[in-house]
């Protein structure tokens, strides 16, 4: 009987290094999926800049107009792409159910202060600070803290508090220092940027509650819906934009555009979803940080920005500070435990 115990309770050593084969495996399949988000938001931030150099966006009246009509395209298209991806998967039915639940309402809020407000802003402080704003956006971890601390009393680590004095030291170095050729509207651009890192930050808070109960596919849909609607039937008829949103429906080559952003736009979310699942929100997080630098060289290659010393140096700070708020860096040499 003690042998069929023996038998049945230790693992054999292949079965042991199977095992150990499979959780590495996993673990490096989340990573992957981690710089996969990065790498997609990054190219999602330069391909909506590309659609607004294009009619009729170039010709919209007010500094927030093309933005805000870019936002409304680009979250309605990643709703579309998002929808037919879990369909395919047969999860419509699972959308709907979810839409009316509490979890789903924290998503819905989240979506609405993460989507027509914070991403909005985003776009804004990328057309008027150019490749300035994004690593500026990439303070939303800190913000994300801050409000965690003041929200659900989460308290504040000193590796916590170190990386956000070093993310607020990575952003003042990149707002001090002007890059040349930028316009007069610069500094209303890296505001924007700021309040995108607010928006994000309070989203993530929200969205960590609904997706705690929700599968995160759905949870994600949810969102690009009610931002989509949100950004038409609220911020377009605000700011007078619902002209020059309808003119581009008909303009087939920054619809063209703005759905490749919006399929990048989705990837991002889904891999940085999944990445979350697979090693942790915290090691899901700091690699989706690193849109900041992909989102800097895509701009520098698409959009022609300015770059300059200052922004790469502030990048990479913001994104070590971001990396040190999110996790202990020493989680990443980590295997994962079984």
């Amino acid at each position: 009987m003690e042998k069929e115990f023996a038998s049945g309770m230790v693992p054999s050593a292949e079965a042991t290094t199977l095992k150990t084969k499979l959780a590495s495996r996993f673990r490096r399949n989340g990573l992957t999926n981690g710089l996969i988000s990065g790498i997609t938001f990054g190219l999602y931030s330069a391909i909506v800049g590309v659609a607004e150099l294009h009619n009729p966006l170039t010709l919209a009246v007010g500094l927030f107009a093309a933005p805000l009509v870019a936002s409304a395209i680009n979250d309605t298209m990643a709703f579309i792409w998002l929808i037919l991806f879990n369909g395919a998967k047969g999860r419509l039915k699972e959308v709907g159910r979810s839409f009316c639940t509490f979890p789903g309402l924290m998503v819905i809020l989240g979506g609405l202060i993460g989507g027509p407000i914070a991403n909005g802003a985003y776009l804004v402080a990328i057309a008027l600070a150019g490749a300035a704003a994004i690593p500026i956006s990439a303070l939303c971890p800190m913000f994300g803290v801050i409000l965690s601390r003041i929200v659900l009393k989460q308290k504040i680590s000193k590796r916590v508090g170190v990386g956000m004095i070093i993310c607020v030291a990575g952003a003042v170095l990149i707002s001090y220092v002007r890059p040349s050729g930028s316009t007069s509207n610069f500094t209303l651009g890296i505001i924007c940027a700021f309040v995108a890192a607010i928006g994000w930050g309070l989203e993530g808070t929200l969205g960590a509650f609904g997706t705690s109960m929700l599968d995160s596919n759905i949870a994600i849909t949810i969102r690009e819906g009610v931002s989509g609607l949100g950004f038409i039937f609220v911020l377009l008829p605000i700011f007078a934009a619902f002209g020059l949103f309808t003119q581009c429906l008909s303009s087939g080559i920054v619809l063209g555009i703005i759905a490749l952003s919006a399929l990048a736009a989705a990837i991002s979310y889904l891999t940085w979803y999944k990445a979350n699942a697979m090693v942790g929100v915290a090691v899901g997080m700091s690699l989706n940080i690193t849109y900041v630098l992909f989102g800097v060289l895509f701009s520098a290659i698409l959009l022609h920005s300015a770059i300059t010393t200052t922004v790469i140096i502030g990048a990479i700070i913001i994104t070590l500070g971001a990396i040190l708020v999110s996790m202990n860096p020493l989680d990443f040499f980590k295997k994962k435990e079984a």
